[in-house]
């Protein structure tokens, strides 16, 4: 798969050195940073799969839902919002979780909706899988826990979300790390055709747009998921057990009414809720971040996704980009956690938190 095409419009948009980094990960390859930006003492070395247990899952009402939810560290300390992508859950912050609770973070780590033990409330909400639902569902978890401000983090569908709240919410956001850059979209924007071969790289969103996609992905759940985690990241040897761990969490019985909402929603196929209507509009024009920003990139992500120049303006606060290296792909906490935790304690230092 060619591993950078410039796809603003449909989500998967995508260094100074870390001095433990190179030797633990060969991670930073280069930074395009603001000079004068302090960094957080570094995190340990870490060896990704280290740790395979979150702990208990813990559930509270937020909003429409009943969010399962993983959290270490104390309990009066800053807080870290890790936000996961699709097709992936919240093990991707298995190991990035300890690293931030040592240095004192309370780390929140919800299964998005449609996933783990996150459920509706209500048989008759419809099953959403909009991004201003999903950024909506992360501010009512903050509210329900009664969390002021947080750095927020993730990549994919949460790093989507993370952006989102960055941009309409920044009172909330210390910080903000997103994996592949800027990720806002609109339903006009994945209207638009691409070049052939920047199409392929999207065969399951098309597949998802048919009757036969939606049946294909109920019957063949964690068989799809395997794939997408090879494709996306083609250099991380995971193990079975490291899957099946994160594979249970689409078990959930909403998890396939989500998904396949979500890709509609994205081409103009499904319609969205008219609540959100106004979220979508704000976010159609492309606002711009102001609050501290890290974006990063693997060196072997296989997910459709741009150079980070072409998102850069998109950050108009303290900012940096870094390309980790090693073989790094889509699922960057999961597969780099050590760099994960250094841009959250980073990024949080330049508001002086």
């Amino acid at each position: 798969m060619t591993d950078k095409i410039d796809l603003p419009r449909r989500g998967f948009l995508g260094t100074a050195a870390l001095s433990l980094a190179a030797a633990q990960l060969g991670l930073m390859q280069s930074a395009h940073a603001q000079s004068n930006l302090p960094k957080a003492a570094p995190v340990p070395s870490t060896t990704p799969g280290t740790h395979t247990s979150l702990g208990p899952i813990k559930q509270i009402q937020a909003g429409a839902l009943n969010v399962g939810y993983a959290e270490a560290g104390p309990a009066d300390g800053p807080v870290a919002l890790l936000l996961h992508g699709w097709p992936y859950d919240i093990y991707s912050f298995a190991d990035v979780a300890p690293l931030l609770a040592a240095r004192g973070y309370r780390v929140i780590m919800p299964f998005l909706r449609g996933f783990g033990t996150t459920t509706f409330l209500s048989a008759d909400t419809p099953r959403n899988g909009e991004p201003a639902a999903l950024a909506v569902d992360a501010i009512a978890l903050l509210d329900a826990l009664k969390i002021k401000t947080a750095v927020v983090a993730g990549y994919d569908w949460g790093g989507r979300t993370a952006d989102i709240l960055a941009a309409l919410w920044p009172e909330r956001c210390r910080g903000l790390v997103a994996v592949s850059g800027y990720l806002i979209g609109s339903q006009a924007a994945g209207k638009q055709p691409l070049p052939p071969e920047a199409e392929l790289q999207w065969w399951y969103q098309f597949y998802f747009a048919t009757e036969r996609g939606r049946l294909g992905y109920e019957k063949y759940t964690h068989q799809f998921a395997k794939l997408i985690w090879q494709l996306a990241s083609p250099k991380w040897k995971f193990d079975d057990a490291t899957f099946d761990r994160s594979a249970a969490a689409f078990d959930n019985r909403d998890h396939v009414a989500i998904t396949i909402h979500n890709y509609r929603w994205r081409m103009g196929l499904a319609e969205g809720e008219a609540k959100y209507d106004d979220i979508e509009k704000r976010l159609a024009v492309g606002p711009t971040i102001g609050v501290p920003t890290i974006t990063m990139e693997g060196d072997a992500n296989g997910a459709p996704h741009p150079a980070p120049s072409a998102y850069r303006s998109k950050y108009t606060g303290k900012y940096e980009h870094r390309d980790i290296g090693g073989g790094v792909g889509h699922n960057l906490a999961q597969e780099a956690p050590a760099a994960f935790a250094q841009a959250v304690l980073d990024v949080d230092k330049w508001g002086g938190k």
